[in-house]
């Protein structure tokens, strides 16, 4: 057994999809598919129960998630107390779609960002297992509370409404949170951070809810889902790398304004020095900034205190 088969195997637990894991792997479908085969048939057994349109992990497969996971954390503690030698290593910071601008550069913040970028709850996840010690993600605090981690706001990110440029609202600053659309993907392996927070706002607002199964919360598929509909749909905050179509524009949203909190994730029992002190910095340095101030207008969810981190 190798390292990279397990690298290869915890990206398809998480992603629950080989074409995705293949892509965060750069490597080919097939390689891929036959390196879990492999995996497998060493340890004569099924790890992941699999057909062309869904993928699901057997009991075996999610007890040797942590495992793995375990394993490949103590590979990289290694591998950094090989390049450091006796200096306190860097903390392991992972991240959904937003990071703190020039983070990797802030002085005194010893931190390495990790390299894969994942959901919300899957974020949250592995800072509670141990193999992240900082996550900046979206959680909500029964969450928290269930995996034992300890939440400090660091952002309000007020989302808005994509439509095409015909529209009769776009000839409006805005757009009322009732005439909008808000998408809840099949997927609940990849959004299922995104979906709980659509329809929860979707009951709050009277927004509409189209349910789909093709991946288009995000990139071309989700401008592809808003010219089809042809009025305004709800932008998540994953960061879309695709440009948007000319014949489409975003409008902020009103009554209320959605805001999605992006919080900095700890173990709630981890006191050391180095991770307290990268919190007091990070949070600190988003209240200077602002980030955690919502707007005056009526919002939701109503905005908590800073460091609470409830959406």
């Amino acid at each position: 057994m190798e390292l990279r088969q397990l690298t290869y195997f915890v990206a398809v637990a998480e992603e629950l999809h080989f074409g995705r894991a293949a892509e965060r792997l750069h490597i080919s479908g097939p390689s891929l598919s036959q390196q879990i085969i492999n995996l497998e048939r060493e340890l004569g057994t099924k790890l992941l129960i699999r057909d062309r349109r869904h993928v699901e992990l057997t009991p075996a497969g999610s007890e040797f998630l942590t495992d793995a996971r375990e394993v490949l954390a103590a590979a990289t503690r290694a591998f950094d107390r090989a390049l450091n030698g006796d200096r306190e290593l860097p903390l392991r910071l992972g991240y959904v779609s937003w990071l703190p601008p020039g983070i990797a550069t802030m002085p005194n913040l010893r931190i390495r960002i990790d390299e894969w970028i994942l959901p919300s709850h899957t974020q949250a996840l592995r800072v509670a297992e141990g193999s992240l010690d900082l996550a900046i993600a979206w959680i909500e605090k029964p969450d928290a509370e269930r995996l034992n981690l300890a939440s400090d706001l660091l952002k309000y990110e007020r989302l808005q409404a994509v439509m095409p440029g015909t529209h009769p609202t776009a000839r409006h600053d805005a757009v009322p949170a009732s005439e909008i659309t808000v998408l809840v993907d099949i997927d609940e392996a990849s959004w299922d951070s995104w979906n709980r927070y659509a329809l929860a706002f979707a009951a709050a607002s009277g927004a509409s809810v189209l349910r789909i199964e093709d991946g288009g919360v995000t990139g071309p598929a989700f401008f592809e889902h808003v010219a089809r509909l042809g009025r305004p749909v709800l932008q998540s905050p994953k960061r879309h790398a695709a440009p948007m179509p000319p014949t489409l524009t975003r409008r902020p949203v009103t009554s209320p304004a959605p805001l999605w909190a992006w919080d900095l994730l700890r173990r709630a029992d981890d006191t050391r020095s180095l991770v307290m002190s990268a919190t007091r910095m990070l949070v600190n340095g988003a209240f200077a900034a602002g980030w955690q101030t919502p707007p005056d207008e009526t919002h939701w969810p109503a905005a908590s205190r800073p460091g609470v981190g409830s959406p």
